[in-house]
């Protein structure tokens, strides 16, 4: 039976996944500039702030007493950044079109691929998020 004390590997993979991506948004906020929908203003402040919301999400995800709320944050973070994934594929579509190599395909695909992953990673989210019977 699980408490919310339990963590499962689910749970530490999204953990990980906002741990690292918040990380690569701090590091190298270019990287996500260009898939910022053009009507927020600056760009790289919405990528910087992103970035800290998803470490913050990793960590409250990891820790019992966060967990619920950390939870929810997540599942309300990943449905607010599936414009910029969308917009990301549309971008990499359009240069794998224009480029026609092998690698710009690959990203490409790459890109279509991750937006239904969303899914799943709200789920594990909001299953985070629910209070246990335990």
């Amino acid at each position: 039976m699980r408490t919310d004390s339990s963590l499962d590997l689910p749970l530490v993979g999204l953990a990980a996944l906002f741990l690292g991506s918040g990380t690569l948004h701090l590091v190298r906020p270019q990287v996500f500039e260009s898939i910022v929908p053009p009507q927020l203003p600056q760009a790289r402040k919405v990528v910087e702030v992103s970035g800290v919301a998803e470490i913050a999400c990793g960590l409250g995800l990891l820790h019992p007493k966060t967990r619920r709320i950390a939870g929810l944050a997540s599942a309300a973070l990943l449905v607010g950044v599936f414009p910029a994934n969308v917009q990301m594929s549309v971008d990499a579509g359009k240069r794998a079109n224009r480029k026609r190599t092998a690698k710009s395909a690959g990203f490409f695909a790459g890109t279509l691929a991750r937006l239904p992953m969303q899914w799943p990673m709200i789920k594990v989210a909001l299953r985070a998020g629910k209070k246990s019977d335990a």
